[in-house]
Parts: C-alpha cells; sequence; structure tokens
C-alpha cells in the first residue's frame, strides 16, 4: 500500500538572523587573522607569493559567503551553512604555526585538526542536495572519515615533535603531550590519514559522477555543477597528499588550481540549492491550470515540464473502480510501493484523507519535500477548483434554466389576462356602450333631450373606459406581437411614440416566442424612456438576426447621461439575461443613448 510522506511543515525563521550574521561575521574575523598574522609572522624570504595568499584568503571567504546564499536561499537549512562556517574555522593556514609555535600545549592541538576542511567538505558534498546523508555507503565514508580523523588527532598529540614539526623558519616548541619518541610510526599515521581520506572521498565523488551519469534528467539538472566540483576536490586531495609524501615541495601551478578547485565546492552547492528553490518556485505556474480544474492530460504533461521529468507519471483515484489509473487507462501496479532504485510514488490526499492521486517521479525529486509539497498542494486545489467549478457552473445552469421558465410563465400569464380582458371585460364594455347608444337614441326620438344629453355623457365616459382598458391589454401581451411579430409589432409601437422613430427591423418569419416578447419590452421600455427624459428630437431602431443572434439596437439624440443602474435600465438588463442575453448602455452627456442587446435564438431558428 503506498502512504503519503509525513512532510515537515514549519514556520521559517528569517533568513540571516542577527545570531548568524554575527556568526558569520565571528568566522570571518577569524579566519582573516589567522591569514595576516601568519604572513606578518613569516619572514619575508619565506612568505608565498601575494597572489597565491590572497587565492588562499578567499577559499574561506568563498565558504562563508555561501554559507550566508545557502541561508537566504533556504532559512530552515541547518548542517551544510553550519559546515561551511566550520569549514572557514579549520582552514588553518601554515603560516600560522609561526605565530603558535612557541606553545606547546596549542600547537598540537592545531595541527591534529588542521585537515580537518577536507573532512568537512566531504561531508559537504555528501549532505548535496537534499542537505542530509542518506545512502548507506555514504554513511560509511562519514563514520569511517571521523575515526580517521580522531585517530590523526591522537597520533598527532602523542607522537608529534616539535624538533621535525616546522613553525615558521624555525623548528616548533617541545610538544607538551608527546609519549614516545617514534617519527616512524608518525610517518605512517601522518601520510596514511591523507591516504585514507583520499581513497574515502575518491569513493563518493566516483559514486555521485557514476549516479549523475545513468541519472534522469531531474538528477542532472539539479546536480548540473557538483560533479565538476568533485572532480577537482578529489584532484585538490590529490595533490596534498603527493605533495606532502614528497617532502612537501608544492608545485605552484598545481597548489593554485587545488585552492581554485576547493573554492567551487560551496559555490556549486549554492548552485544546485538555488536551482531546487528556483524549481519550487516553477510550481506556482501550476496555479494556472487550477483555474480551470484537473484537465487529467494538461496536468501531467505540465507537471512534467515544470519538473523536468519526461518519465512522470500521474494516476488519478476512481471511485467507481477503487484504483489509480492515469488518463490512458494504465492501473497503478499493485507493488508500486516498492519503488525501484530511480522511482518514487508520492500519494496526494483530499484534506478529509480521501485519495486524489498517486504521482510517480524521479526519485531525486523525494529529497526536495518542500517541491512535492507545493506539487500536492497545486494538485488539491486544482480538484477543488475542478468540483466547485462544476458545481457552480449546474447552480448557473440550474439558475438559467429556473428564469426562462419564470419568463416564460410570466408571458403566458400576460396572454392569458390579455385575453381576459379582450374577451370579456372589453367585450362586454362594448356591448354596453351599443346598448347605451341605443337607449340615448330612443331618448332623443321622444323629446327627452336631457335624459339623452346625460345617456351621451356616459357613452363618451364609457369610451374612454373602454380605450384605456384596450392600452393597458395592450401593454400586458400586444395582440399584434402574437399575431404578426417584431416586423409588424415594433413600427406599431414607434407609431405611438411622441418622438418621430425610425424603425428597421429585418428578420424574416416568425423568432420564439420568449426572443420576440424580450427584444419587444426593451424597445417599448426604452421608448417610453427617451419620452420622458431623453429631450430627443429623433430615434432609431433597428433589429435584425444574424449569427444565432437577434441583435437589437436603440439610439436617440437626446441628452445622455443615463444612469446605468437605473430601474429602467436594469428591468431592461434582467429581461435580456432571463433570456441568455446581454445588454450593453452607452450614454454620454449631450450625445444621446445607445442601447445594445444579443439575445441568442435557439439552434435551428430559420433567420
Amino acid at each position: 500500500m503506498i502512504t503519503a510522506p509525513a512532510y515537515r511543515t514549519a514556520e521559517h525563521p528569517r533568513s540571516l538572523t542577527p545570531a548568524r550574521v554575527t556568526v558569520l561575521l565571528v568566522a570571518a574575523a577569524l579566519s582573516l587573522a589567522m591569514e595576516f598574522s601568519g604572513w606578518i609572522a613569516t619572514p619575508e624570504a619565506d612568505r608565498p607569493e601575494a597572489a597565491w595568499f590572497t587565492l588562499h584568503l578567499l577559499v574561506p571567504l568563498a565558504f562563508l559567503i555561501s554559507a550566508a546564499v545557502s541561508w537566504r536561499i533556504d532559512p530552515d537549512s541547518r548542517l551544510p551553512p553550519r559546515l561551511m562556517v566550520l569549514f572557514a574555522l579549520a582552514w588553518v593556514p601554515q603560516t600560522f604555526y609561526a605565530v603558535i609555535g612557541g606553545l606547546g600545549w596549542l600547537w598540537p592541538i592545531v595541527r591534529g585538526i588542521d585537515l580537518s576542511w577536507a573532512l568537512i567538505a566531504g561531508i559537504i558534498v555528501m549532505l548535496y542536495p537534499a542537505g542530509r546523508i542518506t545512502s548507506r555507503l555514504e554513511r560509511f565514508v562519514a563514520r569511517t572519515a571521523v575515526i580517521a580523523s580522531a585517530v590523526n588527532l591522537i597520533a598527532v598529540l602523542l607522537l608529534a615533535q616539535g624538533s621535525t614539526t616546522p613553525c615558521g623558519a624555525a623548528p616548533c616548541a617541545p610538544n607538551a603531550y608527546l609519549v614516545a619518541d617514534a617519527p616512524w610510526l608518525f610517518a605512517f599515521f601522518d601520510v596514511g590519514y591523507r591516504v585514507v581520506g583520499t581513497a574515502l572521498m575518491a569513493m563518493v565523488a566516483v559514486r555521485q559522477l557514476v549516479q549523475w551519469m545513468r541519472g534522469t534528467t531531474p538528477s542532472r539538472t539539479v546536480a548540473f555543477l557538483m560533479p565538476a566540483a568533485l572532480l577537482a576536490w578529489i584532484a585538490t586531495l590529490a595533490v596534498q597528499t603527493l605533495s606532502y609524501a614528497v617532502d612537501r615541495t608544492f608545485d605552484q601551478v598545481l597548489s593554485t588550481i587545488s585552492l581554485i578547485a576547493l573554492a567551487t565546492i560551496p559555490v556549486a552547492y549554492v548552485s544546485g540549492i538555488n536551482h531546487l528553490h528556483n524549481l519550487r518556485a516553477r510550481v506556482a505556474d501550476l496555479m494556472r491550470i487550477t483555474r480551470e480544474g484537473a484537465d487529467r492530460l494538461v496536468w501531467e504533461e505540465s507537471l512534467r515540464r515544470v519538473l523536468r521529468d519526461d518519465s512522470l507519471e500521474v494516476y488519478w483515484w476512481t471511485d467507481e473502480d477503487g484504483r489509480y489509473e492515469r488518463a490512458s487507462g494504465d492501473v497503478l501496479p499493485r507493488d508500486a510501493g516498492a519503488a525501484g532504485a530511480d522511482r518514487s510514488y508520492l500519494t496526494v490526499a483530499a484534506p478529509g484523507g480521501r485519495p486524489l492521486a498517486v504521482i510517480r517521479h524521479d526519485r531525486v525529486l523525494t529529497d526536495n519535500a518542500r517541491l512535492l509539497d507545493g506539487v500536492s498542494s497545486a494538485l488539491r486545489l486544482s480538484v477543488d477548483n475542478g468540483r466547485l467549478r462544476s458545481e457552480v457552473e449546474r447552480t448557473l445552469a440550474q439558475v438559467r434554466e429556473s428564469r426562462l421558465r419564470i419568463v416564460e410563465a410570466a408571458a403566458r400569464a400576460q396572454r392569458s389576462v390579455e385575453r381576459d380582458l379582450h374577451d370579456g371585460a372589453q367585450q362586454r364594455l362594448v356591448s354596453l356602450g351599443l346598448e347605451l347608444r341605443l337607449i340615448a337614441n330612443a331618448a332623443a326620438s321622444a323629446g327627452s333631450a336631457g335624459l339623452a344629453e346625460d345617456l351621451e355623457i356616459a357613452i363618451e365616459e364609457l369610451g374612454q373606459a373602454l380605450r384605456e382598458l384596450r392600452e393597458l391589454a395592450h401593454g400586458i401581451h400586444p395582440s399584434l406581437l402574437s399575431q404578426g411579430g417584431l416586423s409588424l409589432a415594433v413600427p406599431e409601437l414607434a407609431g405611438r411614440c411622441p418622438v418621430p422613430v425610425d424603425v428597421e427591423v429585418q428578420a424574416d418569419g416568425r423568432l420564439p416566442e420568449l426572443v420576440e416578447s424580450t427584444a419587444y419590452f426593451v424597445v417599448a421600455e426604452a421608448l417610453a424612456n427617451i419620452a420622458k427624459h431623453a429631450q430627443a428630437s429623433r430615434v432609431w431602431v433597428r433589429a435584425w438576426a444574424a449569427g444565432g443572434m437577434l441583435h437589437l439596437v436603440v439610439r436617440d439624440d437626446g441628452v445622455g447621461g443615463v444612469d446605468p443602474n437605473g430601474s429602467g435600465v436594469m428591468g431592461m438588463r434582467d429581461r435580456v439575461e432571463a433570456a441568455d442575453g446581454s445588454l450593453v448602455l452607452e450614454s454620454e452627456r449631450a450625445h444621446g443613448t445607445t442601447i445594445r442587446a444579443e439575445i441568442p435564438l435557439p439552434p435551428g431558428t430559420a433567420v
């Protein structure tokens, strides 16, 4: 079974705290003090060249600067930058023995640890890029190197003689810890320590170089500088060991190359972790995918591109089958938890523990927990956004359908009221008017002039009421719209506007009832507002069907400045949007007003 790795999440401290700055400054001061004091204490004839001295001085500074950069890139980094600081303190120049050579209790201690810089540099190499020792071979090398360094320190303290150890131009003071006069035994431990150290580090260098050559693109990308640094560092150890074995006769060129090579180790380390940091930052590119949800093919390709792992595969959990599957249909093997030497698996689960996906990736990416945390978070966001997007789209579709049903129900109710008024009350009033006319004529014939006059007044009032009732019925749902469509109803509507209106309706045949009624009432509301507020001298109304849409434009030459949030405009917009259309208002002061509406036509509508 595959289990999700337990990655630590902690609040990051500030990259360069006052304590860290103090440590860096103190280490730099001590390193410079050893360099310059040794330079001054050494007779001028015995001093190394200024260029070589300067280069030797820059090596510990390169480690200290790299430590500061490492802390800034990765504030959680602990061991690697601390070892870089320790390297600067262990980088003891040989000229420094001219300063402490007279102290028989001090120089043996310094002499016993002055090669610990090689051990520290080797551990830094093994810590790259995960920041910790991961393999069994590396643990063996580290333990052996520590033991060999401890044996070397004991051998120096107990066997090194001041008379044979140079401290500048003169021998050192007698060793306060000397217990035996055995130069041959001391030489055995002294040279053997260097040989063992070189062999151990060569093992690590060869192993990592072979891994890099056989590695996948991500592993090569992460370790793109370290192979060169490893080879340079092995050259450094070889030069040091060989030079020491032949009476310490250093070739100036080789010695200079060795210093440059050693300084590349922290630079390569910082360059590598900076690349990993940038790789984590590229995970932010995945957030663009989350806006559209988790398209499985796009997600896998994007993840490959971001992590630069062409062999990466994403297996998605399917509730129906209860298993992980790729977009191509491949099923996650049951023994996936037993990953191979170069592959690893990352399980991504929802906050509640529900499985989402398994990512099969290059094992080198496992060393960067925060990178994988970012990938997991991006994938969870993508899935959540896809689910929320589906829910929102489903809700919006239900709302649109509900609005359409409401509009259609309102239109049916309007037609029903219009029919009731026309066939009921209106017909009764017409019949009543005819009866009153007959009675008025009869009264006039009978000589009842007063009664006939009163009846005429009643007939006139009844006619006015009938006209108002017809206007009301026409406003509820014009019968002309139902009978002839927009091409007849819009011109008739424009004829009742007090402002001259130019009408052009290009719609062959009838359009769907909802589309026609929506467009009609938009024109009616627009003309009513123009008559009341626009102070216009002319109005233009145009309607045409094209591209699956009914396009409607109402324009006037009035004063403009219409409030887009006014009740009239909001009413028109609500009607149009209820039909899944859109309405745009353009109304600059003194430049008239233009209303543009687009209402979609159902598929198959003949236009």
